[in-house]
Formats: structure tokens, sequence, C-alpha cells
């Protein structure tokens, strides 16, 4: 059994990214998880989707 490499998790206020490769907090802090991202994240989870949903949240949040 293979482990996801993005994964969302909880963390106090909100959600992060954890990377289970790099062993690391990937992105923003999100107040709500966005469902299209969690959705790639527990999908397919393909990285330029990923980058993609991530540039446009953080755009919005500007």
């Amino acid at each position: 059994m293979s482990r996801r490499r993005y994964v969302a998790r909880g963390v106090p206020g909100g959600y992060r990214i954890w990377d289970n490769k790099g062993r690391r907090w990937w992105g923003d802090h999100y107040e709500l998880c966005p469902d299209d991202l969690l959705a790639e994240l527990n999908g397919t989870a393909d990285y330029g989707k990923i980058t993609a949903l991530l540039r446009r949240y953080r755009a919005q949040k500007r």
C-alpha cells in the first residue's frame, strides 16, 4: 500500500497540505479547505492541478 504524497491535514484554525515525500508543510494555511482542492488531493493528486488551485486561492486572498 503506497501513501499519497499530498494530504490535507487539520491544524489549529483550519487546514494545511502535508507533503509526505518532503516531510514538510506545502502551500498556505486555509481556514476552510476548498472542496476542489480536497477532491484533487484525494483523487489523482496531479501536481500541476494542485499547484494551479493553490495559485487561484492565494490570489483570492489578496
